[in-house]
C-alpha cells in the first residue's frame, strides 16, 4: 500500500440536500482520512448550492453555482490548494459532460455508475482520458468488499477449477408501488432523458454484471434478455432477466428487479466451477462460502485467519465487528487516492469497467426489444444504432 503523506483534495458535483448518494460519497471519502472535500457545485440552483456547501463547512468562495464555473476557478488556483479530482454524483445524463470538462480542465474524475448516458459517450470518454493523461475511477461499490476480494483470489488460485456457471440476483422492492416514481430518487431514474435507456438494468443490473465478470474473471460474449415495465405508465424497465454466455463457454443468469416487494438491497452472487463453488450475499457481506461435492463447505469470514492479502488490505476492524456498504465504498475512495498520490497503477474500477457496464445496459435493452434469441455482446459501438431496435 502506498504511504499517504497528505490528503487528496476533492471537489463534488451534485449530492446536495436530499441526495442519498452524495452523503454516502462524503462519508466514504472521509473514512480513511485520505481525502478532503474542498469545494463543490452541489445543486443546479446557485443559492441552494452555496447554502449546502456552507453547511458542510466549506468556504463560501468555493461553493460554486455550476461545474463549469468550479473547474475554471479551481484550475486558476495555486497548485497546493486547488482540487485534484472531482466526484460526480448527479443523474446519469450529466456524468459525461461533467467528466469531459473536468478531464480537459486538468482534474482527475471519480464518477458514479453508470459512467455515461450512452455507450458511445463512454467510448468517447476513454479517448479523452487517454488524451489528457488523467485518472478515471468508477464507484462500483461492491468490488470494495473484503470477501469479494477473497472470492477473486480463490478463482485466480484455481480453487474452483474451470468456471461453468455464474448466477447473480439483485432484488429491490422500492419501486413496486404505483406512484413511487414521484419521489426524488425515483423520478430521474425512470426518466429516459436523465437515466438513459434503462432504469432497472442501468441502476442495479449493471452492478450485478460487473460483479459476475470481475469475480469469475470471464467476459460476456452473448446474451438473451427479457426486460419489463411492470408498473403501468412507466417509460423504462423496472424488472428484468438476462441469460449470458461467457468467453470460456460458461453460462450465466442475471436477475434484477426494483419491484420485488419486500426486498431491500438483496444482491447475491454464485460462481460454480468443476471443483467447487462460491456464494456471497451483500446483506451478509462478511461471509463467503466455498462449497464442494465431496467435503464439508468452508466459510471464509472477514478478519478471520489467513485470507488473501487483497482481502486483508480492505479490512479495518477485528473479526466479529461487521463492516458493510460504507466501508466498501471507502475502499474505492482509498484506492483512488493512493493511485493519485503515489502515481501507482489504478486498481479500482476504471474506464474499461465503465465501457463494459454501458455495453451491458444497451445490449440488454436491444436484445429485449428483439425477437431474436441470442445476441453478440457488442462493445465497439451502440447495439441500439439500428432503427429497428429503437
Amino acid at each position: 500500500m502506498t504511504k499517504m503523506t497528505r490528503k487528496i483534495r476533492m471537489g463534488m458535483v451534485g449530492g446536495g440536500d436530499g441526495a442519498f448518494i452524495g452523503d454516502v460519497h462524503r462519508m466514504a471519502a472521509r473514512l480513511d482520512g485520505k481525502v478532503e472535500l474542498v469545494c463543490g457545485a452541489f445543486s443546479s440552483n446557485a443559492s441552494r448550492s452555496a447554502t449546502f456547501g456552507r453547511s458542510l463547512g466549506l468556504e463560501e468562495t468555493r461553493c460554486y453555482p455550476d461545474f463549469n464555473t468550479m473547474f475554471t476557478i479551481e484550475a486558476a488556483l495555486p497548485s497546493e490548494s486547488r482540487m485534484e479530482f472531482v466526484a460526480i454524483v448527479t443523474p446519469n445524463h450529466l456524468h459525461f459532460p461533467i467528466a469531459k470538462d473536468a478531464l480537459e480542465s486538468g482534474f482527475h474524475v471519480l464518477s458514479d455508475k453508470p459512467a455515461t448516458l450512452t455507450l458511445n459517450e463512454a467510448l468517447s470518454l476513454k479517448s479523452i482520458i487517454e488524451n489528457t493523461g488523467k485518472r478515471y475511477g468508477l464507484t462500483h461499490t461492491y468490488l470494495g468488499y473484503p470477501m469479494i476480494k477473497q472470492a477473486q483470489a480463490l478463482v485466480k488460485q484455481g480453487r474452483l477449477g474451470k468456471i461453468t456457471k455464474v448466477l447473480a440476483e439483485y432484488q429491490q422492492g422500492w419501486l413496486a408501488d404505483k406512484g413511487a416514481e414521484t419521489g426524488k430518487q425515483a423520478s430521474w431514474r425512470l426518466d429516459p432523458s436523465r437515466a438513459g435507456v434503462s432504469c432497472c438494468m442501468g441502476d442495479i443490473g449493471v452492478h450485478a454484471a460487473n460483479l459476475m465478470e470481475n469475480v469469475s474473471g470471464l467476459k460476456v460474449t452473448q446474451l438473451c434478455s427479457d426486460l419489463a415495465t411492470t408498473v403501468e405508465g412507466r417509460q423504462l424497465d423496472d424488472d428484468g432477466t438476462v441469460l449470458l454466455r461467457f468467453d470460456n463457454g460458461a453460462r450465466g443468469t442475471l436477475l434484477a428487479s426494483q419491484v420485488a416487494t419486500g426486498e431491500e438491497n438483496n444482491l447475491t452472487l454464485r460462481v460454480y466451477g468443476e471443483k467447487a463453488s462460491l456464494s456471497w450475499q451483500q446483506q451478509e457481506p462478511n461471509s463467503l462460502w466455498l462449497k464442494f461435492n465431496d467435503q464439508p463447505a468452508q466459510c471464509f469470514r472477514t478478519g478471520v485467519g489467513q485470507l488473501d492479502e487483497s482481502a486483508q488490505r480492505f479490512t479495518r476492524t477485528p473479526a466479529g465487528h461487521p463492516e458493510g456498504y460504507l466501508e466498501a465504498f471507502a475502499n474505492i475512495y482509498s484506492q483512488f487516492a493512493e493511485a493519485l498520490l503515489g502515481d501507482t497503477p489504478m486498481s479500482s474500477p476504471g474506464i474499461d469497467d465503465a465501457i463494459r457496464g454501458m455495453a451491458f445496459i444497451e445490449n440488454a435493452v436491444a436484445a429485449s426489444r428483439s425477437n431474436q434469441k441470442w445476441h453478440p455482446f457488442i462493445i465497439s459501438q451502440s447495439p441500439l444504432h439500428n432503427e429497428e431496435n429503437i
